[in-house]
């Protein structure tokens, strides 16, 4: 039987922080990753030469973004280069007056729910009945939580508004990539999927397909989802861990690429909403840092109808709502590439956490040990960067350096400081 003194279990971004963060301060870990590969909701491949990002691909709110110092400590190239996200390239199916009119919707909505917030903490409850613009406020949700404003709490909407700024960065090689890059020379085992963690003995047994695995101790960053659903057994101790994971669903948000023949029309990174009075809709970069893809990203009940639609219905879909602006002319001169579907990744199960209406407060119950050995870890723990890559490294980190405080020589936090700290 195998012994480790701390096993991660998740490859992505907080198991990759978290295991990088105990190896340099001298301790043994091993990353038992479900999957073939790591990054988790990181994803990046290599189509024509060219790097996608199927799921992170901003560096939100970089000037507090960890990943940016680790991207240029590791010789990955920042791209400052802004979202153009409130923009309509060359106003097209969205004139300037009505660009104007949605997003003063937006603002007077968030107001509402910040001054008279309604006692569900129900986002829904707070949109204008009958209001033209609340398809495009459940779009917007969509991108934002990955879920329509009806599952959503205003608390959890308001905690990550209030610590989100406006600047997002990409990385040119891939999100994706970085974060598995930020992984090399970890000890790593791929496709190991967990199936229990039993913590009645001294040491904790961790089940897995290809065998048993013994550790002191254990930092947990599988998704919320993988979580509610019971694929990996617990002690009942941490039943109310479980309970906080399904208060904190993941939504979805999905992407398609197109490869773009011809290209010299359009600028980069100009950007397009599919239908501005629809929550199915979705929101198009147009030549991604200069590169002749379309990338397209569907959220919350947009992204669920195109799942069920499957890839090709996904790509009809959206070649139909491009040409409906571009032209028909343009058919001929898109290419499906690649597309996403997370919610039927089976070891991660969607996109991204949000809370249920009442239940912001999940967060910290999830974020916090039942079992000393035991720490959950991943953007859902985080308090206010949930949903992001970044959310997910500092709460990698964060569980950690818990470890090290309690089971290891104080000197030895001393020893790691993280880019952007």
């Amino acid at each position: 039987m195998n012994h480790v003194p701390v096993a991660i279990i998740g490859g992505g971004a907080a198991g990759v922080a978290a295991a990088r963060t105990l190896a340099d301060a001298g301790v043994d870990t091993l990353t038992l990753e479900a999957s073939d590969r790591l990054g988790g909701r990181a994803h990046t491949i290599h189509i024509a030469g060219m790097p996608l990002d199927l799921g992170a691909g901003w560096l939100h709110s970089a000037e507090h973004n960890p990943w940016v110092g680790v991207a240029e400590a590791s010789g990955f190239t920042v791209d400052r280069t802004l979202p153009r996200w409130r923009e309509q390239w060359r106003a097209l199916g969205f004139g300037k007056a009505e660009q104007a009119a949605a997003g003063a919707a937006f603002a007077a909505f968030v107001e509402r729910m910040r001054a008279d917030p309604p006692v569900s903490d129900r986002a829904a409850d707070a949109l204008l009945p009958r209001c033209e613009w609340n398809g495009y406020l459940d779009a917007l949700s969509g991108y934002i939580n990955g879920a329509g404003n009806a599952e959503v709490s205003i608390a959890d909407y308001l905690a990550y508004d209030d610590a989100a700024t406006e600047t997002d960065w990409r990385v040119a090689e891939g999100y994706g990539a970085l974060v598995a890059a930020h992984g090399a020379r970890l000890r790593v085992s791929l496709a190991t999927p967990v199936t229990a963690v039993d913590g009645s003995g001294t040491r904790l047994r961790i089940e897995t397909r290809g065998g048993t695995v013994e550790a002191d101790a254990a930092i947990v960053t599988v998704s919320t989802n993988v979580l509610a659903r019971g694929a990996i057994r617990f002690d009942a101790a941490l039943d109310p861990v479980l309970h906080a994971a399904a208060q904190l669903p993941l939504g979805l948000a999905d992407k398609l690429f197109f490869a773009l023949d011809g290209d010299d029309e359009i600028d980069a990174d100009a950007h397009l909403l599919g239908n501005p009075r629809e929550a199915i809709t979705a929101t198009y970069t147009l030549r991604p840092m200069g590169r002749p893809v379309i990338e397209a990203m569907f959220g919350g009940e947009g992204a669920r109808s195109m799942e069920a639609e499957g890839l090709d219905g996904a790509a009809a879909f959206a070649l139909d709502e491009l040409c409906a602006l571009l032209g028909s002319a343009w058919r001929k001169r898109l290419r499906l590439l690649a597309g996403s579907a997370w919610g039927r990744d089976d070891f991660i199960l969607g996109s991204y956490s949000h809370a249920l209406p009442s239940a912001a407060a999940a967060r910290g119950t999830l974020a916090t040990p039942v079992d000393p050995r035991i720490r959950f870890a991943g953007e859902a723990c985080s308090p206010n960067n949930f949903s992001t890559a970044h959310g997910a490294y500092l709460t990698g980190v964060d569980a950690a350096r818990a470890l090290l405080a309690e089971r290891y020589a104080p000197e030895s936090i001393s020893r790691f400081r993280h880019p952007g700290c």
